[in-house]
């Protein structure tokens, strides 16, 4: 140690004495090799305290009073005059200090990074361990009773679904030809299509409608099964309404209404999703369904749909009549012609 070195040929005289019981002695004080040396007149050790063991029993007052850590009934009392060896003992003391470990700041170091474990783990394992566990236990009827409360809120924008007998017949058929489950038409949705909960399409009128053959809706049917291959959509309204709903759904079995209206809002204003071309075909070709009509239904143009439109997988084959012209007909009066 530079300091060491510095004070090493220091010595300077004060009083000493082992115990409270005995009588002082003047020694002389000196500075070995990480020790404070106290001999007597004779040059005869007395003691040997360790600096890094040294401790002051009364900072900033003369005459300056020391004893090893642990044991104040040993003293050593040096005097005003010998500030030089006062200054040396205290320059070593600060010195072998900051080299010491801070247990406090080690400590709060400790805490700090176990809160940063606890905060990480809520923030981001928590959410997602307890909507996976959610989506494993909401029983089939939970996710259908989710899905109509969501239709419900929709309907308050694009007015109740469309209800011709005769029309939801034919929509039924379509359905099960498609195997595509609940399919819904709804008047004046702000969307073409989008899927719920539940196992539920919902399709907006212009899709039938607009178009003189059911392939095009059929084609919005099969894009809502690709998307919701990909993500569960109540994966999806759990990961929207966040973790307070979800265990709101996981303890009581519901969701709140507020977190229902901002999720049929949220569903209204986003833009469609466009799925993965190989598994958007893909839905095509199990459908044995064309996928050039949808394309050019999105695009007119074709520019952006070109994928869709080269790679359909019914190009130059014969295909059986998606629905009889019947039901077409019958489908495109589902909501009152």
């Amino acid at each position: 140690m530079t300091a060491l070195n510095k004070y090493a040929r220091i010595e300077a005289t004060g009083l000493w004495r082992a115990t409270p019981d005995v009588q002082r002695r003047e020694v002389i004080v000196s500075i070995g090799d990480a020790t404070l040396i106290i001999s007597d007149l004779k040059d005869q050790a007395l003691a040997h305290w360790s600096l890094a063991a040294v401790e002051r029993a009364n900072a900033g007052i003369c005459p300056a009073i020391y004893h090893p850590d642990g044991d104040p009934g040993e003293t050593l009392e040096l005097p005003e005059d010998e500030a030089q060896m006062i200054e040396a003992i205290e320059t070593l003391r600060r010195a072998i200090d900051r080299t010491r470990p801070k247990p406090g700041r080690l400590r709060w170091l400790g805490m700090l990074i176990s809160f940063a474990v606890v905060v990480g783990f809520a923030v981001f394992w928590l959410p997602g361990a307890m909507r996976d566990h959610t989506l494993r236990v909401v029983p089939g009827v939970k996710r259908v009773s989710i899905g109509e409360a969501l239709l419900k809120r929709v309907e308050r924008v694009s007015g109740p679904a469309c209800s011709d007998a005769n029309g939801q017949a034919a929509l039924a058929r379509l359905g099960a030809r498609l195997k595509a489950g609940r399919l819904t038409v709804l008047p004046d949705m702000p969307r073409t299509s989008l899927h719920l909960p539940g196992g539920m399409i919902v399709l907006g009128r212009s899709v039938i409608e607009d178009y003189e053959e059911p392939d095009v809706a059929a084609g919005y049917v099969l894009t809502e099964m690709a998307n919701r291959a990909v993500e569960d959509p109540l994966h999806d309204l759990l990961r929207s309404v966040g973790i307070r709903e979800n265990f709101r759904l996981l303890t009581t079995g519901d969701v709140s209404d507020a977190a229902l209206d901002r999720y049929a809002e949220h569903l209204m204003a986003r833009p469609p999703t466009v799925p993965e071309t190989l598994a958007h075909l893909a839905q095509f070709k199990v459908a044995a369904l064309r996928s050039t009509p949808y394309a050019y239904a999105v695009d007119i143009t074709g520019e952006n749909v070109l994928s869709l439109i080269e790679g359909d997988p019914m190009n130059g084959q014969l295909t059986e009549p998606l629905m009889s012209d019947a039901d077409w007909l019958r489908l495109q009066n589902i909501c009152g012609g």
